[in-house]
């Protein structure tokens, strides 16, 4: 059960991070094409980074309760 539990944690942090780095792509192509449209573009990356990273935090969570 702890092997399990420390492969989730990994796989969720991972997961959180390809997020991010996707959302920051989607916002500098954004910012390249529009640059008048940054701060809404700003404002919706600060919204989808912090989605991205709660479920890495939830698999943080998930595997201290699961010890």
């Amino acid at each position: 059960m702890t092997a399990l539990a420390v492969l989730g944690y990994g796989l969720a942090a991972i997961g959180g991070g390809i997020g991010v780095g996707l959302a920051g792509l989607g916002a500098t192509q954004a910012v390249a094409r529009q640059p008048e449209m940054y701060s809404r573009i700003f404002t919706v990356f600060i919204l989808s980074a912090a989605m991205s990273e709660a479920l890495g935090l939830l698999g943080f969570v998930l595997f201290f309760i699961a010890h």
